[in-house]
């Protein structure tokens, strides 16, 4: 009996491996279907509660910015850099192949899928580069945040959705790493939705600011 057993443990074949992909596990571990589906339902329910949290605050500003702008006699319309109609146009365009992105890694399309989150993401880097390109011609025009209560929310507000633009960013360069180092699994696609979906909230937030400071700016 004891070698039965003993030639039984010996010459028993090993368990499968187990494929972790981006955040693996059995199919009742936080990588299996059941546990995927909490995760995701989970990361939805924080980014509406993060998209809800920033409506309000850029929702406070704006009608900050309606009220100050029709009861004050100080105010001074801020002249607009050209570049913001640039920046807009690099927003917009990063927003749009974020979309072919994901359309080519439905499609089964990695290295196209790779290709095209990597330009949205320099596109977003680039946008941003353009906004310190902006607040650096108005610097050089004198117009400073403290000059008048028009510029003080042009500068509030553009910093603020950068700041937003930055952390987007983040989200980005994190998929952007793990598509290149070959690391897309199921498990985490959804950090690919959440992060596409924020990014066009972003670009859409962005052209209700452009909307406001050339109607009532």
């Amino acid at each position: 009996m004891p070698a039965t057993v003993s030639h039984g443990i010996i010459h028993r074949p090993p368990p499968p491996p187990v494929h972790h992909g981006w955040g693996g596990g059995g199919p009742g571990g936080p990588g299996g279907p059941g546990g995927r589906g909490a995760d995701r339902r989970a990361s939805f329910i924080g980014l509406f509660v993060l998209l809800a949290a920033t409506t309000i605050v850029f929702a406070a500003f704006t009608v900050a910015f309606v009220m100050r702008r029709g009861l004050s006699d100080d105010w001074s319309a801020v002249p607009k850099p050209r570049i913001l109609f640039v920046n807009t146009a690099i927003l917009l365009a990063s927003s749009g192949i974020l979309d072919f992105s994901r359309r080519a890694l439905k499609a089964g399309n990695r290295g196209r899928f790779n290709l095209w989150w990597t330009v949205s993401t320099a596109l977003g880097l680039l946008f941003l580069a353009g906004q310190w390109l902006a607040w650096r011609e108005l610097a050089a025009a004198g117009v400073f945040v403290a000059s008048n209560p028009a510029s003080s929310f042009f500068y509030v507000l553009t910093a603020v959705h950068a700041f937003h633009v930055l952390a987007g960013l983040s989200a980005l360069a994190y998929v952007d790493v793990q598509a290149w180092r070959l690391r897309l699994g199921p498990a985490k696609r959804t950090v690919i939705d959440v992060s596409a979906i924020f990014w066009h909230f972003l670009d859409g937030l962005w052209v209700v600011l452009m909307l406001l400071f050339y109607l009532w700016g």
